[in-house]
C-alpha cells in the first residue's frame, strides 16, 4: 500500500458558504476581511477530517484584485493574516504542513488575460517570498496554460521551498489544458522549472483520469484535486467575474467524490484532496477509504 498525501478541500467556497455572505470579486479575501477566525475554522476542520495539509487563503491575493477594491495597501497584512490563521490551525491540531497557495493573475481559467512573462515572474516572486517564512511548500494552483506554468515556476523558486504545480484542465478533454495546449507538453516546463510535484485541479472529476495519465509520465509525485462545478460558465469567464455564476453539483456527494479520488490513488496518484465545492465531509470519506484499504495518510 502507498504514503498518501491527502490535501484539504475548498477554502473559497467554503468561505462564502460558511459567511452567509453575497460573493463578491474580492471572493474568499472578502470573507477573511469580514469574518477574522473564520479561516483558520475551516483549515481546524479540514485537518480534523484527515487532511495532512492546509494550502493557504491566499489564492486570490493580488495587486490587480486588490487595487480594483481600493484596499492594495493591505497586500502584506492580508497574506500574514492568511498565513497566521492556517498556522494557528495547526497548531491547535500539532501535526501538519501549510501549503502557500499562488493563484492566477488577472483572472482564473483565462490564459489569454495572463500578463507578460517578465511582469508574472515578478508578481509571483513578490508572493512566494511572502509566504516563504511561513509555509511548508509552494503551491501553484490552477494554472492554465504553458506560459503561465512557466512564469509561476521561475516566480515561486523565490520562496526557496519546493513548488508543487497545479494544472486546470479542460474538463471534457483532461490531457489538455484550458489553454487548449496539450498537458504532455509540461514535461520540459516541470524539468526546467524545478518543480516538485505536479497535479490536475479545478476540473471536473471526470476529466482527472485523462490527466493523471499523462503527469504520469513526468517522472515527479503526481495527484488530483477536482472541484464540485457542473461547468465553467461564460459568465464566470467576464471580467471581474463573482462564484454566483456557477453551479454546484449536488449529486457530487462525499462518497462519490471519495470513488473518483480511490480511482486516482489506483492509477498511481500520491496526492488527493478536493478542490472548489468540496468541504471537510469530503475529505473526511476520502480519508475513511484509504484507511480502509490500508493505505497511510502522510
Amino acid at each position: 500500500m502507498a504514503d498518501i498525501t491527502l490535501l484539504d478541500g475548498g477554502m473559497g467556497q467554503e468561505l462564502v458558504t460558511r459567511s452567509g455572505d453575497a460573493p463578491t470579486p474580492l471572493w474568499a479575501t472578502q470573507v477573511m476581511i469580514d469574518h477574522p477566525g473564520l479561516v483558520r475554522q475551516v483549515h481546524a476542520d479540514y485537518f480534523a477530517a484527515g487532511a495532512t495539509l492546509a494550502t493557504t487563503n491566499t489564492y486570490a491575493i493580488h495587486h490587480d484584485r486588490l487595487v480594483r477594491a481600493r484596499i492594495d495597501h493591505r497586500f502584506a497584512a492580508l497574506h500574514a493574516q492568511a498565513l497566521a490563521e492556517a498556522a494557528a490551525a495547526r497548531a491547535g491540531h500539532g501535526a501538519g504542513r501549510i501549503a502557500g497557495s499562488i493563484g492566477p493573475l488577472v483572472a482564473s481559467y483565462r490564459p489569454e488575460t495572463h500578463p507578460p512573462h517578465a511582469e508574472a515572474v515578478a508578481r509571483y516572486a513578490e508572493i512566494a517570498r511572502v509566504l516563504a517564512p511561513s509555509a511548508d511548500l509552494i503551491l501553484a494552483e490552477t494554472v492554465a496554460s504553458l506560459a503561465h506554468a512557466r512564469a509561476v515556476l521561475e516566480g515561486a523558486a523565490a520562496a526557496g521551498l519546493p513548488v508543487w504545480l497545479a494544472v486546470t484542465v479542460d474538463d471534457e478533454d483532461g490531457s489538455r489544458l484550458r489553454s487548449g495546449e496539450p498537458v504532455a507538453a509540461l514535461a520540459p516546463v516541470l524539468a526546467e522549472g524545478g518543480a516538485a510535484a505536479v497535479l490536475a485541479n479545478c476540473a471536473a472529476p471526470e476529466a482527472m483520469a485523462a490527466a493523471l495519465a499523462v503527469l504520469a509520465g513526468f517522472g515527479l509525485p503526481y495527484g488530483a484535486y477536482a472541484n464540485g462545478f457542473r461547468q465553467i460558465t461564460k459568465a464566470f469567464l467576464a471580467d471581474s467575474p463573482i462564484v454566483a455564476a456557477l453551479e454546484s453539483r449536488p449529486e457530487m456527494t462525499p462518497e462519490v467524490y471519495a470513488g473518483f479520488a480511490m480511482g486516482w490513488v489506483a492509477a498511481g496518484a500520491t496526492i488527493v484532496g478536493g478542490c472548489c465545492e468540496t468541504r471537510p465531509a469530503h475529505i473526511a470519506a476520502i480519508a475513511g477509504r484509504l484507511r480502509a484499504a490500508g493505505h497511510r495518510i502522510v
